[in-house]
Parts: structure tokens; sequence; C-alpha cells
């Protein structure tokens, strides 16, 4: 182990012990916020310094096994010890660098999901529509919950434009890196001369915000508008002006939500949505000086940039920044998506595991 690492995991250790007795004293819970960061990071350090320890029983069993090799009757026994230890060692040394990863503090989090028709007209709007299920069949497997925010549907179906609130626990981690420009290859159903079109959509994960003031939006920088909701809703939805259009002037960023039941809900929601676009550029800017470093993985960020094929006619989805490609359009297409997350995790974590190795 290189000692950079063994030098991090004994100041985690010694942390984890203070952590732990700050919790056992008796002004512990005087201060509740305080006491609730405390057991998130003793959550966070424990899995690594128990790991850590692990690691340092394996070191003295192979320190032991190597003495006793020096006994001509037990050297058959203490090589095996020690080529097992060994063995154990590297795969926990291993566990160890990927614990030891930068965690992105949004990982946890809910997101938003936005989905835009790109180039291509009607069948880039029902390709919008198919990539949408896609996400949402794919959060239903998983068990987490979907809330449409605004959508704007395609004349021939799809969208042009879907919001939507994926609810779960690290859904940030897992669907990260969708954001981008996804391209879809395929004869369309309006298409009489049977030729293969392109088309595109835009797709777009922001991490919620725990709550709008984790933002600052400030009263005067906002103009809040209210308007008549269209579309399917009954005599209800007709009768008020219960859909909100947000702008921040600053930034010019507009969101408008008319999905909910009244205007208090839709307020709340285009808040939301709002302190999370904002959040995301905010982090974006502030991340622009490293951003090389996660290009060559997720791309700049850039929603123009092509991140993934959809060939309907060979059945054939590729994702461009890995490489990968797979021959499973209609698992893909129904929500199957994990072969393709969790690659695009692991090359990721590859990544990050060799700029850690690079560091003193």
């Amino acid at each position: 182990m290189k000692p950079s690492i063994a030098t991090k995991l004994a100041n985690l250790a010694e942390r984890l012990d203070e952590v732990t007795r700050l919790l056992s004293t008796e002004e512990a819970t005087r201060d509740m916020e305080a006491f609730r960061k405390l057991n998130r990071e003793r959550a966070e350090i424990e899995p690594v310094v128990e790991l850590y320890h692990a690691y340092q029983s394996c070191e003295a069993d192979i320190a032991t096994a190597l003495e006793m090799a020096s006994d001509p009757d037990m050297r058959e026994f203490a090589d095996a010890e020690v080529k097992a230890g060994r063995e154990r060692q590297e795969q926990l040394a291993a566990e160890l660098q990927k614990l030891l990863l930068p965690k992105d503090p949004n990982d946890d989090r809910n997101v938003f999901l936005e989905v835009r028709a790109g180039t291509g007209g009607d069948e880039a709007a029902i390709f919008a529509g198919d990539i949408f299920r896609m996400y949402v069949r794919f959060a239903e497997r998983r068990r987490w919950q979907v809330e449409i925010i605004s959508e704007s549907l395609g004349e021939m179906g799809g969208y042009k434009e879907v919001i939507a609130r994926i609810i779960g626990q690290g859904a940030y981690s897992v669907l990260k890196f969708e954001s981008g420009a996804h391209r879809v290859q395929r004869v369309p159903a309006t298409e009489t001369q049977g030729r293969i079109h392109t088309s595109a959509c835009t797709v777009a994960i922001l991490p919620e915000a725990d709550e709008v003031g984790e933002v600052e939006l400030n009263p005067a920088d906002l103009r809040i508008d209210t308007f008549r909701a269209s579309g399917a809703g009954g005599q209800h939805i007709n009768k008020t002006d219960s859909a909100v259009r947000i702008t921040h002037l600053p930034t010019g960023t507009v969101v408008e939500c008319q999905d909910g039941r009244s205007q208090h809900q839709n307020k709340a929601q285009a808040l939301r949505v709002l302190a999370a676009r904002i959040k995301d550029k905010q982090e974006k800017d502030a991340h622009s000086k490293v951003a090389a470093e996660r290009k060559s993985l997720v791309g700049s960020g850039d929603r123009s940039e092509r991140i993934r094929t959809y060939n309907f006619p060979q059945g054939r989805v590729t994702d461009h920044r890995i490489n990968l490609t797979l021959y499973k359009m209609d698992h893909i297409m129904d929500g199957d998506i994990s072969e393709l997350t969790n690659a695009l995790m692991s090359e990721y974590q590859a990544e990050q595991l060799a700029a850690l190795a690079q560091e003193g």
C-alpha cells in the first residue's frame, strides 16, 4: 500500500474515534443539526476504517506466517498461509482504494430528468418519448417514484419537452452520466419509402437541491406569472389560472409548471426545478477548471455532444464515450439499462483510481 493511502486511512481511523467520542457526550444532542452531521460522517467513515483494520489484521497474519516459515516442519503450511494472506491483502487494498475515491456530494440526491426533442421534427419528438419511457421503466425496476413536472406533447406523439422528478436513493449516482445528446437511426412510422432517418433528443440529469433555500433565490430576481393551464384536465383546469411560469431574471432561466392541481403546488414545483437548474449551473461553473479530467468519460456536459446512438435496424446501442456496443435494443428501450449505467460508473472509477495512484 502506498504511504499516502496508508496515511489517509490512519487519519480516518483517528477521526472515527473522535466522532464516536463526540457522539457519546451529553452535549451531543443539544444541536440536532450538528448531531445529524456527525452521525452521517460516522456512517461514511466506519466501513472504510473496518476494512482498514481487516487489512492491518491480514498484515499481522502474514508477518506471523513468515516467522513460522523458519521452522522446517511448518514451512509448507506457512507458505500457503502467506500466499493466501497476500491475495486477501491485495483484494482488501483494492476495495480500500475504491472507498477512498472522492465522493460526489450529489450522489444520494433525487434528480430532475429533462428530455427535449432535437433535430428530426416529428420523429425526434417520438424518440424523445421513447427515451423518456425508457427512464421511467428503469426507475420502476428500481422502485423509484416518477413525477411529471411539465410536458409539451409532439404533434405525432412523444414529447417536444418533458421534465420529471425521479425520487429514489442514489438516483443521481446512477443516472448522472446520461446527460447529453442521444441519437436514433431507424425508419420512422411516418416514412412511406422505408428510408432510415437520423434524429436526436437531449437528456439532462440535474441533482435536486435539498431545499430551495440551499440555492439563494432572491425574490427580487424572480418574475412569477400565472396563466390558464392547457391540455387535458377537465373543467377545473380550464377555469383557473393555476399554471405558473417563473423567470430568473439574472440568468434568463424560465420554468413552467402546470401539472399540479393548484397554483401553490405548481409554484412550489417550479421553484424546485429552478433551484436545481441554478445549482447545476453554479456547480458547472465551479468545476470548469477540472472539466478536462471528466471529459474523456462523461463529455464536457454540453448537451449538443452525442453520447449514445440507438440503431434500430441493427438492434444496436452504442455508447461512444466508452466504446460499448450492446445488441439488446428491446431490453434497453424497456428500461433495462443497468449494463450501460454500471459500465459508465466502472470506467469513471477506473479513471479516479488512476488519478489516485498518481498522487504522492
